[in-house]
């Protein structure tokens, strides 16, 4: 049985940092892509952060320059590094595993999903 455990979230002050991790179990993912989603309260959840298979990252544009992606094959776990929080950043975050090695930014091209864990950021 496949699962994707996520960590590290909680409540950090805006300008603050976290860590997400994204431990997979079950089998190994080391030739497909991965990816954060986050969903806030009252909204759809959207794309956050992809990688492939050889490390090539993609970013939403309110990310972009604060967030990094990253993914550990010998551990079988995914990471997300975020920096200088905002307020908008507030929202349950997931992590996934996609169907091919090709990263992407829409959530019907990932098969594996995580239960989310909760991000809050103080302003």
């Amino acid at each position: 049985q496949v699962q994707l455990v996520e960590s590290g979230g909680g409540l950090a002050q805006a300008g603050g940092s976290l860590r997400l991790s994204c431990a997979v179990s079950g089998r190994t993912f080391n030739s497909l892509a991965m990816g954060w989603f986050r969903q806030a309260p009252g909204k759809e959840r959207e794309f956050v952060a992809t990688i492939n298979r050889i490390g090539m990252a993609d970013y939403s544009t309110p990310v972009k320059g604060r967030f990094t992606i990253s993914r550990d094959n010998s551990k079988n776990t995914l990471y997300l590094q975020m920096n200088n929080l905002k307020a908008e950043d507030t929202a349950v975050y997931y992590c996934a595993v996609g169907s091919r090695p090709q990263s992407s930014r829409s959530e019907t091209a990932y098969t594996y999903w995580g239960q989310g864990t909760q991000v809050t950021v103080s302003s």
